[in-house]
């Protein structure tokens, strides 16, 4: 009903059951005394009228929603039927210098009773007896708390939502049988399948925002034994803010059976380390250089220098960060390739960046086999450049991001990026820049990594090739491995090859089992084919070798290796002579040097 019909029919109502209200009172006590004379009664019902609708209107009782009432408004109505009373008290007390106390409080009870039957009566009724849409789909909400009472509510209310919520399971016993907006607790986790079951339920939503990782693959184990497609919840903050609505729950991903718990990050430090600075992040285009580039934009830079050699990629992350941060801080878009000394020479002297992030690399291993001279050009040489640059130009930080495939290599790639390891760690022995370099696993999600394959193997109908039935990586989240790399740099003191903890390996055929579930297949459907070891492979990647342990961490899941490189004129001279070899000798020099053990010394700067 629109607004200017509503109201009136409001009004009149209202005013029915005040005077209705006033006049009981008056009736039900008159036989056994005498409260009222018939002037006063009037006097006193014209007081009320006048009063309740006052506080109505104060109380915005005629612009609410009472199809979605709930303890507000009764609390509204509650204020708004007090406070008139009062004021008809203080009538009375004009006029015949008494209250009648007794008649007042019948009335206040009557007038409770039905105004607020009159309201929560609609509710009552949408809730009960008009049936949901039929093409609604039945829905289980898992979490019975407040994020999963404001789905449910929001869910009831939106009349555009595809979802229609029958029943809540909640592991807590308390609960178990509360009636929740006329939803019923049904259960717990574990009694998922049964619910789905007899229920026929459609859909799951997980709605726990505080949901631990591993309780939440605990209970989607327990969502995929059924057919019901699982979802998860937005942010409430994104619900409250309006940001976006309840109908738009995302699908489980892998990141979230798959990820850990999120570090709280030093942010005084990080922050005396980027806030007004110049920031220079070479690969700024790819999976990790993009996302280290929207964390930095967080603590406010003065100039954020995006450097990538693919035009496309740098446009992409410029355009959102323009986007996000308009006017907040300068972005300077930059196409150069590192194996171009003289640019990045130049890039480095005109805009004297206060810290660099080096994510530029060839990170794929089997293309780097077949092509080691390509691996050495951007991660050996354009490593060099890039940090000598910040040496000689008074770069005040470098961070080198590496990878896990620099420990024991036995292939080219990851040969490479030791190198790289080694050229930071002799050019912070010398030099007043902060050189440090983190080392990680695979990253969940980036481009080139087994994830999108798989999605696009299984969205083709499979089957997943997955390379070795025992094959496992460590993988972190593309968010928190960037954050973890940020927090890692502003714990430098120079010549560091910090290490983040990456918690248990994954084997590859779960994480493709996983995957074929999340997308709502099971594996007799796509099938997992397994192709073979690719060349330059290892089973198992390893963060440290066994003489590189230290166990202590330096902050939470970051610990400091104790890689010793080769000392520098002999690796430079080493490093001269690769252009001139075939790629036979050159994979053997690069994987033998880098699996070299150079020394017993502890780390160079241990005591961080």
């Amino acid at each position: 009903m629109v607004y200017k019909r509503r109201v009136p029919l409001l009004v009149l109502l209202d005013s029915i059951i005040v005077l209705f209200a006033i006049f009981i009172g008056y009736f039900i006590l008159n036989p056994y005394m005498n409260v009222y004379t018939i002037p006063m009664l009037w006097i006193s019902a014209i007081s009320l009228l006048i009063s309740h609708h006052l506080f109505a209107t104060i109380y915005r009782l005629y612009q609410k929603a009472w199809a979605y009432a709930s303890v507000g408004e009764l609390t509204a109505i509650v204020k708004a039927i007090t406070f008139s009373i009062i004021m008809t008290a203080i009538v009375q007390l004009i006029v015949t210098q008494d209250i009648y106390f007794r008649v007042l409080g019948i009335t206040w009870m009557l007038h409770v009773i039905l105004i607020g039957g009159s309201r929560f009566s609609w509710r009552v009724f949408r809730d009960r007896l008009i049936a949901p849409n039929p093409d609604k789909k039945r829905t289980l909400i898992v979490g019975a708390g407040s994020a999963g009472t404001m789905v449910a509510r929001q869910l009831l209310k939106n009349t555009d939502a595809d979802l229609y919520p029958v029943a809540f399971v909640d592991d807590d016993p308390t609960k178990y049988k509360l009636d929740i907006y006329g939803i019923e607790v049904q259960g717990t986790s574990q009694d998922i399948p049964r619910i789905v079951e007899e229920s026929n339920i459609e859909n799951i939503v997980i709605a726990i925002p505080s949901l631990q990782k591993q309780e939440m693959k605990k209970i989607y184990e327990e969502c995929a034994k059924t057919k019901a497609k699982t979802k998860i919840m937005p942010l409430i903050e994104d619900l409250v803010t309006g940001k976006i609505s309840v109908n738009q729950m995302r699908d489980v991903q892998v990141e979230d059976l798959l990820g850990r718990e999120p570090v709280e990050l030093d942010m005084s430090a990080i922050s005396a380390k980027l806030t007004g600075k110049t920031v220079l992040v070479t690969g700024a285009g790819g999976s990790i250089g993009s996302e280290i580039c929207r964390q930095i934009s967080k603590f406010q830079p003065q100039t954020l220098l995006l450097l990538g050699h693919g035009e496309n990629s740098i446009y992409t992350i410029d355009m959102e960060l323009r986007k996000k941060y308009a006017g907040e801080f300068e972005i300077i878009p930059i196409i150069a390739d590192v194996q171009d000394r003289d640019r990045i020479f130049s890039i480095i002297d005109k805009y004297q960046p206060d810290v660099v992030y080096h994510a530029a690399a060839h990170k794929h291993v089997p293309l780097m086999e077949y092509n080691p001279m390509e691996a050495v050009k951007n991660n050996i040489f354009g490593t060099r450049n890039v940090a000598e640059a910040a040496d000689t130009f008074g770069v005040k930080n470098f961070v080198l991001v590496s990878t896990d495939k620099a420990v024991n290599p036995p292939n080219v790639m990851g040969a490479t990026k030791r190198f790289a390891e080694m050229i930071i760690q002799n050019l912070a022995k010398e030099s007043e820049t902060t050189f440090v370099a983190v080392r990680f696993g695979n990253v969940l999600g980036s481009r080139g990594s087994v994830i999108p394959l798989f999605k696009k193997q299984i969205q083709a109908g499979g089957p997943v090739t997955v390379t070795h039935p025992e094959m496992t990586r460590y993988f972190m989240t593309i968010p928190e491995a960037s954050r973890l790399v940020i927090q890692a740099g502003a714990l430098a003191r120079g010549g560091e090859v910090f290490v983040l903890d990456m918690g248990e390996p994954v084997k590859i055929v779960d994480l493709a089992q996983n995957l074929i579930t999340l997308s709502g297949y099971t594996e007799e459907e796509i099938g997992i084919r397994f192709s073979g070891i690719r060349p330059g492979e290892k089973l198992f990647e390893e963060l440290l070798n066994e003489n590189e342990v230290q166990a202590k961490q330096v902050f939470p899941k970051i610990h400091i290796g104790k890689a010793e490189p080769m000392e520098k004129e002999e690796l430079y001279s080493m490093i001269e002579t690769l252009p001139y070899k075939d790629a036979v000798e050159l994979k053997e020099i690069l994987v033998g040097v880098a699996n070299t053990k150079f020394g017993e010394k502890t780390s160079l700067v241990s005591n961080v």
